[in-house]
């Protein structure tokens, strides 16, 4: 019997698992990792929010099935987020779904309005689902640029999109985005939403933005935008949210989508068939971050400005010029010259073999990023200037890690 199924053919080995495997057996051999690999926050959940959770889980009556659209007043919650963060109105009844973290709502929306054979078009590097949950539900993807912050990427970018509806047959159904960006930190303006609003409007293309990290950013003058803040953008777009770094929730699995009617209600009746909701608790603790003091979010956004500021400095002394990123929990770095060769996967093996410091392989983001890897702000100060040091003796001896490199390539 055939055991290997449809769907997990289209699926290519999980790069990071090979990764995760060496970080696992250096661990068991009792070394010290520093690991920079997860982007899996390391933060208390502010104490308040902890506290109505308790408060919560205390009452028999939480402990029955949940609303899997999320109970009212947690919609309601977000729906007072988007007004005064972003000066948008979105229904509760209708433009707004809780979900268990943003992950799980765009793989079922994929589910929910995809056919087999759809094209979407997906940004290569990204973040995995993003363009898997399309292939999980049998949609063939198309990628797009990663990169939209400057005027000649944004210029790029416009032109991929055309070519890929000129090109691509059927029309594209859906684009998906995502700024502030995982992997690449890319943040992009206002402006850059309201052309491709403007171009999916004229074309008949749903737009799926992944706004994340939306409270994640470190200019204070320019917070990233919701696409929802164009004109029109309701009547093709939909953008999911997440409560896991901006209130360092990561393991409650709470998020949202929000926006256009129609895509909202195809997720909520899959939604139906699947789940009955997060625990009646977390969504009355989720509604009570959103509506309670955001004094929190503040010292979060400042404990990942620290640690942004600590690594790039140091890795600069350290010889890897690495660009600091205006907004997420990741550095996007170029592979040292020196390693360009071997490409990211074989450089961060050797790094984490010869300097004890694990960090995501940028080609498990898509083929586009196999140039760079990516760093999470996931450990403190201290943790951070001790992987400095042993990168900075790993790059002194440069030549003799890639004759390592290079006995293991042939003896493979």
């Amino acid at each position: 019997m055939d055991e290997t199924f449809y769907r997990i053919k289209r699926l290519p080995p999980y790069v990071f698992t090979e990764v995760n495997a060496m970080k696992a057996a250096a661990r068991a051999e009792g070394k010290d990792i520093i690991d920079f690999g997860m982007g899996n926050p390391d933060s208390p959940t502010p104490e308040h929010i902890v506290d109505k959770l308790v408060e919560s889980v205390r009452n028999p009556r939480t402990h029955r099935y949940s609303n899997s659209k999320g109970i009212p007043g947690l919609r309601r919650a977000l729906s007072a987020y988007y007004e005064r963060r972003f000066g948008v109105t979105v229904d509760p009844e209708t433009e707004v779904v809780a979900t268990l973290g943003s992950k799980e709502g765009l793989a079922n929306l994929a589910q929910a309005i995809t056919s087999p054979g759809d094209v979407i078009l997906s940004p290569n590097p990204s973040y995995p689902i993003h363009a898997f949950g399309f292939i999980i539900a049998g949609a063939a993807v198309r990628h797009l640029p990663a990169y939209a912050a400057s005027p000649a990427a944004r210029v790029e970018f416009m032109a991929a999109l055309d070519r890929a509806v000129v090109h691509s047959i059927p029309k594209p159904m859906a684009v998906v985005l995502n700024f502030p960006s995982n992997p690449t930190a890319e943040v992009v303006d206002l402006d850059f939403y309201g052309e491709v609003v403007d171009f999916c409007r004229f074309h008949g293309i749903y737009i799926l933005s992944d706004l994340a990290y939306a409270e994640i950013y470190f200019d204070d003058d320019n917070p990233p935008p919701s696409i929802l803040q164009v004109p029109h953008a309701r009547e093709i777009a939909v953008e999911f949210t997440s409560l896991s770094k901006t209130y360092s929730m990561p393991g409650w699995r709470m998020g949202f989508a929000a926006g256009n009617a129609q895509l909202i209600g195809a997720l909520a009746r899959v939604k139906s068939y699947l789940d009955y909701g997060a625990f009646t608790p977390i969504q009355v603790a989720a509604t009570a971050a959103l509506n309670g003091p955001q004094d929190c979010v503040d010292e979060i956004r400042q404990v990942y400005r620290e640690r942004r500021d600590v690594l790039i400095e140091g890795l600069a002394t350290a010889g890897w010029d690495v660009p600091s990123p205006q907004a997420t929990m990741f550095a996007w770095a170029p592979v040292p010259p020196a390693f360009s060769g071997i490409g990211s996967l074989e450089f961060s093996k050797l790094l984490l073999e010869e300097a004890n410091v694990a960090v995501s392989p940028g080609v498990g983001f898509g083929e586009h990023g196999e140039d760079h890897c990516r760093l999470a702000l996931v450990e403190n100060p201290q943790r951070i200037r001790q992987a400095v040091r042993n990168i900075k003796v790993f790059l002194a001896n440069t030549d003799r890690h890639l004759e390592t490199q290079e006995r293991r390539a042939v003896a493979e």
